[in-house]
């Protein structure tokens, strides 16, 4: 998608004409061991205190600290936290033992994920969902939740991962514009490795009963209306394409401004540069961190347009306040966020909107995990807050998320092919990317190991310069499809750089 057609979707995105709710955790992280960090954006003073009209907030999940109540009205969007329940046999999946939530009416939803308590207990067996679209009778199918989703988040050992409220949870699906919904969840045999199903069929010693995790709850996200044209009216009128800084609150404008070097206050994209562009602007950036060779012939590739948090109506009262960077960025993890390929790419801020708050409301991370999230029309997104030409350390790769940096690909690639343009996103922002910090994305490198099912804490790793989240920690992720795609990602990358 052309940054024309982003700028065409700018009515499509999140308003802050939503109603008072729960502020956001704030507990401050510090920067990880021997890491360097940037300087975090300058903090302008918070915009008047606006009155919303009250509204209840969603259930407290169990262990999670209490929320303060906040000045300033927030954004649309809500989470419906439901506990499950064991489950008769004629509508459980396997039998005795499974837990759900029969067939239920609830409210307005386009987004779902099942949590529990404990983020070190893996949830063996299968989880389904079904729901029913908006005012209507339509029924889907039953449809599966990807289980295996311990292998996101926060390194093992780091503030975000210990913090006492961080809970495990399938990836979330888009489902729609919904409001009915029923849920079943089986527990299925497992060997010593944990393997299930028609894996564990194969093998010859026989496995155990699986046992589900305590705590297990459905969370329902809305991730709120996309109606902006009321908000941005002035903007619109005057031919620009940013908030007006006076309209932003402190948190919204933290984090703009630490994109302050690229792009206005407020803006809701961060345009493209062509090539001389994007070289003048590196050794405006990072002049003191480059060798005499690099800034005579620096490879890096055009800076892509991007579409800011503010653009995709990100909330800024739910994440914490603080910025947390690493030293540099060695390496970018790609992966799909196993939501599905249902969505529109209109949809996209909606469907980004509602994986920002199941992350942190529902799964008690501080932001966002993914650094960056590209839809399946090619358009680029700002994910977690701290500035996209920075080192910001994200929670994407369990063990590697220090140096380097998460894309997610929105959808789910297993068997399913990427679009060329998702891919071809992926090579113009890796070699911009990659470029600041002089990555060849054709080449290799080496990242300690936070600790991982592949690889032990502390152990120096070799791995391409672009991987998918499969090189890191035994998973699924990005897919076979997309993972089959990263040569010509890295190949592209290299010559958008120039190399």
């Amino acid at each position: 998608m052309t940054m024309s057609k982003i700028r065409g979707m700018h009515g499509l995105l999140a308003t802050s004409l939503g109603v008072t709710c729960a502020a956001a955790l704030t507990l401050p992280l510090a920067p990880p061991a021997g890491a360097a960090p940037e300087p975090p954006a300058p903090m302008a003073e918070a915009a008047a205190a606006v009155a919303g009209a009250a509204r209840p907030d969603p259930p407290q999940v169990p262990g999670a600290p209490p929320r303060a109540a906040s000045a300033t009205p927030d954004l649309p969007g809500s989470t419906q936290s439901l506990p499950l329940a064991p489950l008769a046999r004629d509508r459980a999946l396997g039998g005795a033992g499974d837990q759900g939530l029969p067939r239920r009416d609830v409210r307005h939803f386009s987004l779902l994920g099942v949590v529990w308590n404990d983020p070190d207990t893996p949830l063996h067996g299968r989880v389904q969902v079904r729901t029913r679209a908006a005012g209507t009778h339509a029924w889907s199918g039953w449809q599966d939740l990807e289980t295996h989703n311990d292998d996101h988040g926060a390194d093992p050992g780091t503030a975000e991962r210990t913090s006492g409220h961080v809970r495990a949870g399938t990836a979330p699906l888009w489902v729609g514009d919904s409001d009915g919904v029923e849920v079943r969840v089986h527990g299925e045999d497992t060997d010593r490795h944990g393997r299930t199903g028609a894996t564990r069929a194969a093998l010859t010693t026989p496995g155990a009963a699986a046992a589900l995790p305590k705590g297990l709850r459905l969370e329902l996200i809305d991730p709120g209306t996309e109606d902006t044209r009321a908000v941005h009216l002035s903007a619109e009128a005057a031919g620009t394409r940013q908030i007006r800084p006076a309209a932003l609150d402190a948190e919204a404008r933290a984090a703009s401004a630490a994109n302050a070097d690229l792009a206005p206050v407020g803006a809701l994209e961060i345009p493209a540069l062509d090539r001389a562009q994007t070289r003048s602007e590196l050794l405006s950036l990072r002049s003191g961190r480059l060798t005499a060779a690099q800034k005579a012939k620096p490879y890096i590739g055009p800076r892509p347009g991007i579409v800011t948090r503010r653009g995709w109506g990100a909330d800024e009262k739910l994440r914490e306040k603080s910025f947390v960077y690493t030293s540099k960025v060695k390496a970018a993890f790609v992966h799909h966020t196993a939501s599905g390929n249902t969505y529109k790419c209109s949809q996209a801020p909606s469907l980004i909107r509602g994986i920002y708050r199941y992350h942190v409301r529902s799964m008690g991370w501080r932001d966002i995990g993914y650094n960056f999230l590209v839809d399946k029309c090619g358009t680029i997104y700002e994910g977690r807050a701290g500035g996209v030409a920075k080192a910001v350390l994200g929670a994407h790769t369990l063990g590697f998320n220090t140096n380097s940096m998460g894309i997610a690909v929105i959808g789910t690639f297993g068997s399913t092919k990427p679009p060329a343009a998702a891919v071809t996103a992926v090579a113009r922002l890796t070699a911009w990317k990659l470029g600041l910090y002089g990555g060849n994305p054709k080449g290799k490198t080496y990242l300690k190991s936070g600790g991982g099912n592949l690889y032990r804490k502390g152990k120096n790793v070799r791995l391409n310069v672009i991987s998918g989240h499969r090189d890191g920690f035994a998973t699924e992720c990005p897919g076979r499809q997309l993972y089959g795609k990263l040569g010509t990602a890295r190949s592209s990358a290299a010559r958008l750089q120039g190399r």
